[in-house]
């Protein structure tokens, strides 16, 4: 066929082809063919890029003349048939397998696998029901699956006067910051192994030229821990972070405040008489923690201050103020960051801001706090405490002995 009968059926093709739909591109393309006969199809396959085979079921529709009506493009039945139709049982055989009441059946063939859609077909197939992986995706979303992560939702038993305990500390902030008195948040956050590590999220490296960090996360045993205790001031928007060394006591958090105070609170409050601490029910300032209540009588004493404290409900630490005002910053600020050293650790913490205002305050503790250090009841007694008509353990005064 002559190359110029060729270019003028493909110039055409391209000026229409995009206003005509599957079937109409498939009957133009017959009608050009027959009309140059000998040696059209081929011609129109060149220019097009149409198969032989469609440009010929175009001339048999034209041919037959039956004509699919105007919703469709394919005549009643044609295509491909679903696989839900051509196999009824594949959709329930795949519900069992991803079904999660499954994962206490030890006997589930996929119990302790990743459930892949490449995986999932495999068991299908060898179960009678052949599919590939992309069907077993369409499946399941049909079914109303799809990837998700895991939420930290579940916060334990809850206690049945959690949101009572939650209005009590609310009522109590509002009361003290309305006559000018420090509230604060306090908590310890997560131990960082020192050294050139991987630290979790990115940060802006030369294209190519990542941090390169130990392959293996061994802690190092002569550079230690770093243990951030931090205290959040509610009304300023400002935080103290004291980086200790050993371990995370009692003493090593009231230690913490007492930073806080005599380097920023004492300045920002300096009519304050009473301090309130919010804090969670466990760990270093635990609820039931003699140690934390034997230091606090100490700090009052020291600074004539009355400290008020509430705990949060067993089971509510996210709810502490401090760990989303922040400790989350602090994570975001530092990653993708080794944090080699204490030095690191102190400019870092220090070093992280928000639109919003927060500022940081860091320094090093390089003090070292004994771990296990109990406390006898004669010790105990000397604590100054009036516990509160509303839960005394989680809410009390400690007063400073005359």
């Amino acid at each position: 066929m002559d190359e110029r009968i060729v270019q003028w059926i493909e110039s055409k093709y391209v000026r229409l082809s995009q206003e005509l739909s599957e079937r109409s591109r498939r009957c133009w393309a017959a009608v050009e063919a027959v009309s140059l006969g000998r040696g059209g199809i081929s011609a129109v396959s060149a220019a097009t890029g149409l198969a032989h085979s469609t440009i010929r079921r175009g001339i048999q529709e034209l041919n037959s003349g039956e004509t699919p009506p105007p919703a469709r493009q394919r005549r009643s039945g044609a295509g491909r048939k679903k696989v839900v139709v051509v196999n009824p049982d594949i959709m329930a055989a795949l519900e069992r397998l991803v079904e999660p009441k499954s994962r206490g059946d030890p006997q589930s063939p996929l119990r302790w696998t990743c459930k892949s859609t490449r995986r999932l077909a495999k068991e299908l197939a060898a179960q009678g029901h052949p599919v590939g992986p992309t069907s077993v995706r369409n499946l399941l979303k049909q079914a109303g699956y799809s990837l998700q992560a895991n939420r930290k939702t579940r916060e334990g038993i809850s206690h049945p006067d959690r949101d009572a305990q939650f209005r009590f500390i609310n009522r109590r902030i509002k009361a003290l910051q309305k006559s000018g008195q420090p509230t604060i948040s306090v908590d310890t956050k997560k131990k960082e192994t020192l050294g050139n590590l991987k630290n979790a999220g990115q940060t802006w490296c030369p294209t190519g030229q990542p941090t390169e960090v130990d392959t293996h996360d061994f802690p190092d045993p002569k550079k230690g821990k770093a243990v951030p205790y931090g205290v959040y001031d509610l009304r300023h928007n400002e935080a103290w972070v004291s980086v200790g060394v050993s371990s995370d006591t009692a003493e090593f958090a009231v230690e913490s405040i007492r930073c806080w105070w005599k380097r920023l609170g004492c300045r920002r409050y300096p009519q304050g008489t009473r301090l309130l601490i919010t804090a969670d029910s466990g760990g270093s300032n635990s609820s039931r923690n003699r140690l934390w209540k034997v230091e606090l009588q100490r700090f009052s004493n020291k600074t004539g201050l009355e400290i008020e404290v509430c705990h949060f409900p067993p089971g509510t630490s996210k709810w502490n103020k401090i760990e989303h005002r922040l400790f989350c910053h602090v994570t975001r600020n530092w990653q993708g960051q080794p944090l080699e050293s204490f030095e690191i650790v102190v400019n870092l913490i220090g070093s992280t801001t928000t639109e919003t205002g927060l500022k940081v305050y860091a320094e090093l503790d390089p003090s070292t706090y004994e771990k296990g250090r109990k406390i006898s009841d004669e010790e105990f007694a000397e604590v100054n405490l009036k516990p509160s008509r509303f839960h005394g353990e989680w809410n009390y005064v400690i007063r400073p002995k005359q």
